[in-house]
């Protein structure tokens, strides 16, 4: 991969409440904005808001998983200012809302760990 794509990619992991333009990233790398877009397209398939947009989606996730916080609590640690436009690319990456699939991942953890401790008191038998 070309290193400054790597560079620019770092750039995003390292800080997803960070809103850099587009021509803030290409300077960082010593490209045009045009030309990181291009370069950046033909190395990961989609445009660097497009990347950025996924790695918060996926963070907020993770988030949804691993805490306890709330929607907007969520939305605030990974970037996000717009409630509807979060709901909505959620969404689409996921095929469900962020409040859906937290509902569905917990209630699945429940299912899990009762079938787990049901096994395991089958096994002290």
């Amino acid at each position: 991969m070309d290193a400054r794509i790597q560079q620019v990619i770092s750039l995003m992991e390292d800080d997803l409440c960070r809103n850099l333009t587009l021509c803030e990233r290409a300077q960082v790398v010593n490209l045009t904005a045009s030309h990181l877009c291009r370069l950046f397209k033909a190395e990961m398939g989609v445009s660097p808001s497009r990347y950025l947009k996924l790695l918060r989606i996926g963070e907020a996730k993770n988030l949804l998983e691993t805490t306890f916080l709330n929607i907007k609590q969520i939305m605030i640690k990974v970037g996000v200012n717009d409630e509807s436009h979060f709901v909505r690319d959620f969404k689409m990456v996921y095929g469900t809302t962020p409040a859906q699939y937290r509902g569905t991942f917990r209630s699945t953890l429940k299912g899990d760990h009762l079938v787990r401790s049901k096994s395991a008191n089958d096994n002290q038998k």
